[in-house]
């Protein structure tokens, strides 16, 4: 095909790329908006030694797995229901959150996954006080200079995660696309056999035309 038969094509069959892409998007929308909005709250925990020599540094590293884990118990779950009153089981909660940490800025991140912004910002903010606080309980054991502190880096900040609505109508569109270039080759394919110019003749022949009859206007 030459590109003159490309540039019919479209003119003529253009409208079905344009009208599968505009379904699409809309059904893509209207799927998002049906979603449930999750809400992703993080916070970020600061380990601070006391010194900041190799020992000390490389101590607060260690402690950071130690960290991850106590965090991740059913029993910090447990404690973060009964101080915010939830209406769940710790294995529940647990499901909704995660932590990871970060050996070289020593940083621990929290993230907290509910429907309700405010709600998944206190439930970071709970989670990551009572591992403050066990903390500053280590502490009185220890001589100064050997503690190892930790604090929040900033509040807790919720974001949506999910839907994500623009993303979602954005590949719908480009779905749609697609369907309509699909939907365009089948439609040529089955009238390829058709005739219906002289270009046609000469195409399919492989001979020139030298004339036609003209048809009644």
């Amino acid at each position: 095909m030459e590109l003159s038969d490309y540039l019919r094509i479209l003119r003529q069959r253009g409208w079905v790329v344009l009208v599968m892409a505009v379904l699409t998007a809309v059904a893509a929308f209207g799927f998002s908006k049906m979603q449930t909005e999750i809400y992703e709250s993080n916070l970020k925990l600061l380990v601070h030694p006391a010194r900041n020599d190799y020992g000390q540094s490389q101590a607060s590293r260690e402690l950071l797995g130690s960290f991850e884990q106590r965090l991740n118990s059913s029993y910090y779950a447990a404690d973060v229901i009964n101080i915010l009153q939830l209406d769940m089981t710790p294995q529940q909660l647990l499901g909704d959150f995660t932590v990871s940490s970060d050996r070289l800025t020593l940083v621990l991140q929290l993230a907290v996954e509910n429907t309700d912004p405010d709600l998944a910002n206190d439930i970071a903010r709970s989670w990551g006080d009572l591992l403050i606080q066990w903390q500053d309980q280590e502490n009185e054991k220890n001589r100064q200079e050997d503690r190892i502190t930790i604090e929040r880096q900033d509040e807790p900040r919720a974001s949506l995660v999910q839907p994500k609505t623009t993303i979602n109508t954005a590949a719908g569109g480009v779905f749609g696309v697609i369907l309509g270039l699909i939907a365009i080759f089948i439609l040529e394919w089955i009238e390829s056999g058709v005739v219906r110019r002289s270009e046609d003749i000469e195409r399919y022949l492989d001979i020139p035309v030298i004339g036609s009859i003209p048809t009644d206007s």
